[in-house]
């Protein structure tokens, strides 16, 4: 594994132990040439997913794209490293589960769907960006939706 902060090739196991929800093992690192640390996580993939975008273009699933949303909607809440792990590792599973192609709409829908279970903060936050919120009555209509939700969960 190449070391992030000075590119050597020769880093160091220190700590391995799966993550909360076991679909990863999480490795702690040294780096031998610069002393840093820092964690890697090996995980199983199942198959290979490619994202049809709207224009029709066809791209690889990027696991690290979505973390970047993940995070960007969850930035300040009270979520800790293996939490969010767990979130992505769900809804990456999902996707898994809709087959080897799967329009970028659909992995909105899924990521919205997820955090609106967990917080429904980052599930605005996520949608003002995926839905392109561009008025207040846009927030509002989000937060109705929610509020809908709500009334109708016994």
């Amino acid at each position: 594994m190449r070391c992030p902060y000075c590119g050597s090739l020769d880093t160091q196991v220190k700590d391995s132990r799966p993550t909360e929800d076991t679909t990863a093992i999480r490795r702690r690192r040294i780096c031998p040439d610069c002393n840093r640390r820092f964690t890697t996580f090996e995980r199983v993939q199942l198959r290979e997913i490619t994202v049809v975008k709207n224009s029709g273009r066809r791209v690889p699933f990027e696991r690290e794209k979505l973390e970047r949303s993940v995070d960007i909607a969850l930035r300040k809440r009270p979520f800790n490293a293996d939490q969010r792990e767990a979130l992505v590792s769900r809804i990456v599973r999902r996707l898994e589960g809709e087959g080897e192609e799967i329009a970028s709409s659909a992995i909105g829908e899924i990521v919205m769907d997820e955090l609106k279970a967990v917080d429904t903060v980052a599930y605005v936050r996520f949608a003002s960006v995926y839905r392109n919120f561009r008025e207040a009555r846009d927030f509002e209509q989000a937060l109705a939706e929610l509020a809908e939700d709500d009334t109708r969960t016994p």
